[in-house]
């Protein structure tokens, strides 16, 4: 006789529970300042017991990082950047060009969870130093993920045969970075879609070999609604 496992309806609630708290927190902290919320607000934001939120996260400092963590991954699940799925099938694409595309959309799905966050980091860390000291040591683990796309990049048909994989991650690193992103969507504002088109325009000139098939919008104003240029094979 199979046994059928039931499924375990403490560890499903406490999953919401964890969700519901984080997704207050991120509401809060982006509202108002990581400095200026406190766990009680969290709690009757999420609509818990503030205890819960203490037995959950411990405390504050713990609850931010998994605001970041989360916003970064999508969810809550304890699953590295490297291994989830969309960077695993972009980092399988046969082409340059097609793991280029992908690439640049996973990534575009993050900086639009992450980029508004920035600020609230940065104030974050100012108004409890022992944040950036919770940080671990060692490369930046934005720059890990992106040297692990350009050696996976390198050498693969429609890539430029000059460009080193140090290059292609530096390229990837500082043109996928959160505070580009922030220059063009918030500040000149173009929507996410026009970013992407460009910034997928733009690496697919550095890194692959024949020209681009689309041209960047002029600089010095916003692109009307809808105008991004077709520019990714």
């Amino acid at each position: 006789m199979d046994i059928v496992k039931r499924p375990d309806k403490r560890a499903e609630r406490s999953r919401r529970t964890r969700e519901k708290v984080i997704q207050a927190a991120r509401e809060l902290f982006v509202a108002q300042g990581y400095g200026a919320t406190s766990l009680q607000e969290v709690a009757d934001r999420a609509g818990v017991a503030v205890q819960t939120v203490y037995f959950a996260f411990g405390n504050k400092r713990t609850l931010f990082k998994d605001v970041v963590d989360t916003s970064i991954a999508g969810d809550i699940e304890p699953v590295a950047i490297m291994d989830r799925e969309w960077f695993r099938a972009a980092c399988a694409e046969p082409a340059a060009a097609g793991q280029l595309r992908a690439h640049v959309r996973g990534t575009s799905e993050i900086l639009g969870r992450v980029a508004p966050l920035m600020p609230m980091i940065e104030s974050a860390g100012a108004a409890d130093p022992q944040i950036a000291a919770g940080w671990p040591d060692g490369p930046d683990p934005r720059y890990v993920v992106q040297h692990a796309a350009a050696q996976a990049l390198v050498g693969k048909p429609g890539a430029r045969p000059d460009v080193s994989v140090a290059m292609a991650a530096d390229l990837l690193f500082c043109l996928l970075s959160p505070q580009l992103y922030l220059l063009f969507v918030q500040d000149r504002g173009w929507s996410q879609d026009q970013w992407e088109e460009w910034a997928c325009a733009t690496l697919t000139a550095q890194l692959c070999t024949g020209p681009a098939t689309g041209a960047a919008p002029a600089t010095g104003a916003a692109p009307a609604a809808g105008a991004g240029p077709e520019v990714c094979p």
